[in-house]
């Protein structure tokens, strides 16, 4: 049990309304000195309102928040006010400066200065230095930020907070876009700063993450708590049913909905290659397939799709769909034949946030329409609801900008956008990166269902469990180079067995 009389903050009776949306309903959170303090929900569940309710990015309807060491009800009108009361937050998009050094992004608006009032670039690296090392953090502080990886930007963000005498360290889906290596160098950061005293709250969709480092876990649910719980004494079933607020139906079952029945080739490609990334790689799908690409972070993964798929180029190879040879020099290419692509990264390359639910959605299916053809507004709404109805994106219209939803449903609209051409070919990367376990749940079942009904899918994920249930056959990726194949047909699809195919590299 945590001590009472170490809390930190306080947020009791939270309210927080939206035009036609109420994100928060009576919510609470209380976090302690020295945790590591999951918050946890399904998408929309009002975890990053609450999280922009103490921090100042939105004001507060009702309700009350306090602070250790800070009299009366706290109200912060801006990120400014929150960071000068302690309370510091990092970003799954580092919201940094890439074309700073290291140094000037720890120091940026409180740099050192010389007695001619200039910056003082000798004291401020050689202070950045000693920041790096006692956090252990190895880069070279003069370089630029763009020269180092994301888990090393969202490193050199904790220690900016860390450095500002943060009290209160908020982390907003920070493992996304990390590997194993590097989720655990900064799980080692995290526990060094909770043993400090440090108050971490620790926003994940990764139920391991947050066993292996969480001491307390608190669950929203549609927004209003649901409840405060110490790790220890809450099992993983009890968690997600807690997040969906009934009996979870075992994940390992969906796979069992799937088909089974192959169709003939779809697609096939022969010697694709991609110069710098995609080694000669060559494979075939059937109709009604889902294949899936299995290696770690920077296997060439991605970058094998966006050749498929004519983002970028293929220096060498062909490709063929339905027999007939495929000349893919663009998206919209292959948009014409037939192929819909869900990109890992749904911000910088499938979102467009100010336009409408609506108009995202029908997107795609207008380019192959062609601009001079314009879809009839009728049209677009019975399009828009229907798929709206379909996956269960939750919005107050279809007219809502797709910028105002939260990320699972963002997500959706852009599975959406693809479902809209009726695709042949399907390529999901990452798909359900950053969302919840019950919206993971609907669209594993989707693609099970699109891929019984005779659609082709490649599914990219992180998680191998994933993979597993929902692919039946793999392809091994490992430094650009397909290393192994699995077939459900052949060998048991294990974890154990993609680990080892991955680490091995023996060519199937």
């Amino acid at each position: 049990m945590a001590d009472n009389n170490n809390v930190l903050i306080t947020m009791k009776h939270i309210t927080k309304t939206f035009p036609g949306v109420v994100a928060l309903d009576d919510a609470e959170l209380t976090l302690h000195r020295g945790e590591i303090h999951a918050l946890m929900g399904e998408n929309g569940a009002g975890k990053s309102t609450i999280i922009k309710c103490l921090t100042g990015v939105y004001e507060r309807d009702s309700g009350e928040v306090h602070m250790d060491g800070v009299e009366g009800n706290i109200h912060c009108h801006s990120t400014m006010d929150a960071q000068n009361i302690g309370i510091a937050t990092v970003y799954q998009e580092v919201n940094l400066c890439p074309n700073l050094s290291v140094a000037e992004n720890l120091f940026i608006g409180r740099e050192p200065r010389t007695k001619l009032h200039t910056i003082d670039w000798r004291k401020m690296n050689r202070m950045a230095r000693e920041l790096m090392q006692k956090l252990q953090i190895e880069v070279d502080v003069t370089k630029t930020l763009e020269n180092y990886s994301i888990a090393i930007q969202q490193m050199i963000a904790i220690a900016r907070a860390v450095d500002m005498d943060a009290k209160v360290l908020i982390l907003d889906e920070p493992t996304s876009s990390l590997d194993d290596n590097e989720v655990e160098k900064l799980f080692g950061m995290m526990r060094n700063l909770r043993d400090k005293g440090v108050g971490i709250i620790f926003v994940t969709h990764f139920l391991e993450q947050v066993y292996a480092v969480c001491d307390r876990i608190t669950v929203m649910r549609n927004g209003k708590f649901v409840g405060d719980y110490s790790v220890t004494e809450l099992p993983r079933v009890k968690l997600v049913a807690a997040m969906l607020g009934k009996d979870f139906d075992d994940l390992a079952s969906i796979k069992s909905e799937g088909g089974t029945h192959l169709g003939d080739i779809l697609y096939e490609g022969k010697n694709l290659s991609h110069r710098g990334t995609i080694k000669p790689f060559s494979f075939k799908i059937h109709k009604g397939e889902v294949v899936g690409l299995a290696g770690l972070l920077g296997s060439g993964r991605s970058e094998l799709v966006r050749c498929i798929y004519g983002i970028d180029n293929s220096q060498t190879g062909e490709a063929a769909m339905e027999g007939k040879v495929l000349k893919t020099k663009s998206p919209l290419d292959s948009i014409k034949a037939g192929m819909g692509f869900l990109p890992d990264d749904r911000k910088a390359d499938g979102c467009i946030a100010n336009l409408s639910i609506r108009e995202n959605i029908i997107i795609a299916l207008q380019a192959r329409t062609g601009l001079f053809k314009k879809i009839p507004m009728a049209k677009q709404c019975e399009i828009a609801d229907k798929y709206i109805n379909l996956l269960q994106i939750k919005t107050a219209s279809r007219e809502t900008q797709l910028g105002q939803l939260s990320g699972g449903n963002q997500q959706k609209v852009i599975l959406a956008r693809w479902l809209a051409t009726n695709p042949k070919f399907l390529i999901l990367d990452e798909p359900t990166r950053g969302i919840d376990i019950g919206t993971k749940t609907e669209i594993q079942k989707l693609v099970l269902k699109l891929a019984d009904q005779g659609m082709s899918v490649i599914f990219i994920s992180s998680e191998i469990e994933e993979m597993i249930r929902t692919c039946s056959r793999m392809l091994i990726l490992r430094d650009g180079q397909k290393v192994g194949e699995l077939d459900s047909k052949e060998v048991e699809l294990t974890q154990e067995n993609i680990m080892a195919a991955i680490a091995g590299g023996e060519n199937k």
